[in-house]
C-alpha cells in the first residue's frame, strides 16, 4: 500500500499538481509514509534527496521544471496509475571532502558530479590520481569533473564526457576546456577507485569544488569516492525509466 508524503518546489506548477494529487490520494507524514513524491525539477530533486538520505523510502519525482531528467512526466489521467506501476532503480551517491588552503576539511555528497573550477581569470593546475595510480600530473584547465552513471548526461555530456550505462561500476573524469596537454580526453575508472584531485597552485590559481550544486571556495585537496552505504531508490514510469533516458541520450550522441 502506498503511503505518500509530498515535497513540492514554490512555484505555480508545482502547487497545482500537488493540490491535484493531494485530493485524489490520502498523504501521510514524512515518518509514516512509504513514499516521498518530490515535485520539481532535476536541481528540487537532488537537493530533496540530499536533505533526506537517510531516510529508507523510495522516491517518485514529477517534473514542474524545464528539462526533469530526473523526474516522471505529470498527467491528469495516468500519474495516480503510474505511481502504483513505478519501478525501482537504486543509486549510490559520491562523497566529496574537501581540505582547503586554511586547512579546514568539508564533506557532501553528489549525486550527479563533482565539479571541480577555477575561482579567477587564470586557468587551473591540478594533479589527478587514484590511490594506486597517477591519472595525470599536472592538467592546465578550467577544472575537471568527476560524473556518476546517473550524471553523466548532465554537465558530463556538456563538457563533451562519455556517458556510462548505470550498471557500469564506472566513474568519468572529464576535463573542463583543457589547455594543457590539449589532447587529454580524460579517464573512466572503477567505482571502487579513490580519486584524488590535488591544487598544484593554490595561491595563484585558486579553485572551488562544487557537489551538484553545494559548493566549497579555496580548495586544496579533494577527495572522491563512491559511498555504496548510501542507497537512493528511484521510481520511474514504466516506459520512461532512467535506464531508458540515458540510452536516448546515447544515441543522440551518436548521431550527433
Amino acid at each position: 500500500m502506498l503511503k505518500p508524503y509530498i515535497f513540492f518546489d514554490k512555484n505555480k506548477k508545482s502547487l497545482k499538481i500537488k493540490s491535484f494529487l493531494s485530493q485524489k490520494m490520502k498523504l501521510y507524514s514524512l515518518v509514516k509514509s512509504n513514499l516521498i513524491i518530490v515535485i520539481g525539477g532535476d536541481g528540487f530533486m537532488l537537493a530533496t534527496l540530499k536533505k533526506n538520505h537517510k531516510l529508507k523510502k523510495s522516491f517518485y519525482g514529477i517534473n514542474s521544471g524545464d528539462y526533469g531528467f530526473l523526474m516522471n512526466k505529470f498527467s491528469l489521467k495516468n500519474t495516480i496509475k503510474n505511481l502504483s506501476k513505478a519501478k525501482m532503480i537504486t543509486i549510490s551517491p559520491l562523497v566529496m571532502t574537501v581540505k582547503n588552503k586554511l586547512g579546514i576539511t568539508k564533506k557532501t555528497i553528489a549525486i550527479n558530479e563533482v565539479s571541480i573550477l577555477r575561482q579567477g581569470r587564470q586557468a587551473a593546475s591540478l594533479s589527478i590520481k587514484t590511490q594506486s595510480k597517477q591519472i595525470i600530473k599536472k592538467l592546465i584547465s578550467d577544472g575537471v569533473l568527476v560524473s556518476t552513471p546517473a550524471g553523466s548526461t548532465a554537465y558530463n555530456l556538456s563538457v563533451y564526457g562519455p556517458i556510462l550505462s548505470l550498471n557500469s561500476k564506472k566513474l568519468s573524469i572529464s576535463p573542463i576546456s583543457a589547455f594543457r596537454p590539449r589532447r587529454w580526453k580524460g579517464k573512466i575508472v572503477s567505482e571502487k577507485s579513490k580519486i584524488i584531485i590535488k591544487n598544484l597552485n593554490p595561491l595563484k590559481r585558486p579553485i572551488s569544488a562544487v557537489a551538484d550544486n553545494i559548493e566549497f571556495r579555496n580548495a586544496k585537496l579533494i577527495s572522491i569516492k563512491t559511498n555504496n552505504a548510501i542507497k537512493f531508490n528511484l521510481l520511474y514510469d514504466k516506459n520512461r525509466s532512467l535506464q531508458k533516458k540515458i540510452k536516448i541520450e546515447e544515441l543522440r550522441k551518436e548521431i550527433n
